[in-house]
């Protein structure tokens, strides 16, 4: 028990960030899924993160209604983004994700009365780690129940060819509309969560900082599968801490060598379904070639 305890004081903060980070990992893989690259979370995290502040401090509110308040401010703003920005192709759209990425943090500066400003604004309400885990918990089981859904399998066609996809009846639009809003929605959640852990946002909270460690985790942990993002969310925050420990006097140089490492070697990140069906396959085969040997030798 003490041991937990030492364990806890050391990285419970870390374990604290993983959760945030995992809500902006999840948005990013909503619309990565449906074949758009995006660094859009970050501008629905903004909306999240301010409108919370905004709804416990000036109007006190509870955390519970500033979250759902959050993540309807999310999805709203995402649909907004999603009706503009699908007209676009695939690089000019993420090209388009990164400017509004920049024009969010010039209306953060220049909206001193909703944000702060320059200066930041200070969130009076914190949220406990029980609570975000469930929220955290509710939120996957939602992305559990799409990717079994009609919706992920059209999500996944698209992804794979929105021509072929379109030629069967599936609308790339309507599917990758729909996952601007799911992103949105948990854009909008996570952006709360990390105003409610750091206590404390200013324009420099919702920037391309974010947009790199969503990136980074989406692509870390695996794009393919709705589990991905988790893991690499909770690795990418862990590592730091932990090379920290490890060798402090490299810490930068020993993390990006093993993010090089782990983009070489698993390019589809940690968590791949392809991978694994791949080698149940070859077990099965393996399994019925030694069967029919068997049977072979013994007639």
């Amino acid at each position: 028990m003490e041991a937990f305890l030492d364990f806890w004081a050391a990285y419970g903060s870390t374990v604290t960030f993983s959760m945030v980070n995992a809500f902006f990992a999840l948005s990013t893989y909503a619309v990565l899924s449906a074949g758009v690259l995006s660094f859009t979370t970050v501008t629905f995290a903004a909306v999240g993160g301010f409108l919370a502040a905004n709804m416990v401090g000036n109007f006190g509110l509870s955390i519970y209604a500033a979250f759902f308040l959050s993540a309807v401010g999310g999805g709203l703003a995402s649909a907004i983004v999603a009706t503009l920005f699908l007209r676009l192709e695939s690089h000019w759209m993420a090209l388009a994700s990164l400017a509004l990425v920049l024009i969010t943090r010039v209306v953060v500066l220049n909206a001193p009365g909703l944000t702060g400003g320059v200066y930041g604004k200070v969130v009076p309400m914190s949220i406990s780690q029980l609570d975000l885990l469930i929220l955290l918990v509710v939120v996957t089981f939602i992305f559990y129940r799409l990717h079994n859904s009609w919706y992920g399998l059209t999500a996944r066609a698209v992804r794979e060819d929105a021509a072929v996809a379109s030629t069967i009846g599936i609308s790339p639009f309507r599917t990758q509309f729909i996952a601007f809003i799911v992103s949105g929605i948990v854009g909008g959640l996570g952006g709360a969560a990390m105003a409610f852990t750091l206590q404390f946002i200013s324009p420099e909270t919702y920037f391309v900082g974010m947009a790199f460690t969503m990136l980074a985790s989406t692509v870390l942990g695996g794009s393919f599968h709705w589990f991905g993002p988790i893991v690499g969310a909770l690795i990418f925050t862990a590592l730091p801490a932990t090379m920290q420990a490890v060798v402090p006097a490299i810490e930068d140089v020993a993390k990006g060598i093993a993010l090089v490492l782990i983009m070489v070697f698993l390019p589809r990140g940690l968590i791949d379904p392809r991978a694994v069906g791949l080698r149940r396959a070859a077990k099965l085969r393996e399994e019925r070639e030694k069967r029919a040997a068997g049977e072979n030798a013994n007639g």
